[in-house]
């Protein structure tokens, strides 16, 4: 397969005024395809990705959903949300799709392996396998690209990496294997896919698995100064905590409550949503970016 080769396939994209959806868009425009981006009735499509062409929608009108898909070789999905967007909204663009008889979806699954960990244990992942099993149902050819953690989240949006103690916060096991991913590499694995008729049902990527005990000597090595390891307890410390805070956090509509991030934690930690086996060089040698690269900007 040649997969530098610049291709005129049509793609459209869900969710490109977000961080990942904007990202995605400009790596497709980057390997020649014709990228079309969903811009809601009423929403400004600001400053899209010069090669993006913005095509309004009316995400409660199928006949218009099933317009704007028409032509296109596959249709990505960067929508984030809850369950009125991961389950509805992406719902309703399913339903354009197949309506439309684009062979090929990309739905935003962007996450750990939640075909591995375990239902009720985090909702973001249960709102995700619950989409999946509506994609099977239908006929089109879809494919689940599964990331790991975003390694930007290292930077300092995760309690991992914490720069005033210089500790590398832990549950668990200190060897335990954590996969991240940059969002940049995500969007170009994710644009070489879209223009890839025989991708498979799940595509595994990590752009660095490390352990915390590599990230505290990581850290050493870049900033001149020893890091160290704290241990925040157990996986049932964890989980106690979490029950916590969700029973004293007030129903809003945060896709990521303080709560929610310790879902994700407890997951990489017990090593359920480990990504193996790794579908890294499906579409050849990409340089990807490692712990040390993304860390190197704040040490």
């Amino acid at each position: 397969m040649d997969s530098t080769r610049p291709s005129a396939q049509t793609v459209l994209l869900a969710g490109v005024g977000g961080d990942l959806g904007g990202r995605i868009a400009r790596a497709l425009v980057a390997r020649g395809a014709d990228v079309r981006a969903l811009v809601r009735v009423g929403v400004k499509p600001g400053n899209l990705p010069p090669g993006v062409t913005p095509v309004t929608v009316d995400y409660g009108d199928p006949r218009s959903l099933a317009n704007a898909c028409h032509g296109a070789a596959c249709v990505v999905s960067a929508l984030n949300g809850l369950e009125p967007v991961i389950l509805e909204a992406q719902d309703r663009l399913l339903d354009a799709t197949v309506a439309a008889g684009v062979p090929r979806f990309i739905p935003s699954d962007f996450s750990l392996d939640f075909t591995r960990t375990r239902p009720g244990d985090n909702r973001n992942l249960d709102l995700r396998r619950h989409f999946m099993n509506r994609v099977d149902r239908t006929p089109i050819r879809a494919t689940s690209i599964l990331n790991g953690a975003f390694a930007d989240l290292l930077t300092g949006e995760a309690p991992i990496v914490l720069q005033r103690p210089r500790r590398i916060l832990y549950w668990g096991d200190a060897d335990q294997p954590l996969d991240f991913t940059a969002k940049d590499d995500v969007a170009r694995y994710t644009a070489a896919a879209a223009l890839d008729s025989e991708a498979p049902r799940i595509l595994r990527i990590a752009g660095d698995t490390v352990t915390p005990r590599v990230l505290a000597t990581i850290m050493t090595d870049l900033t001149g100064r020893p890091f160290g390891l704290w241990r925040a307890g157990g996986l049932k410390r964890l989980s106690l905590l979490i029950r916590i805070a969700r029973a004293v956090t007030p129903a809003s509509d945060a896709v990521f409550p303080a709560w929610q991030g310790m879902q994700y934690l407890r997951d990489m930690a017990s090593g359920r949503g480990r990504l193996l086996p790794l579908d890294n060089d499906r579409y050849g040698q990409m340089s990807w970016i490692g712990a040390r690269t993304t860390l190197s900007a704040v040490a």
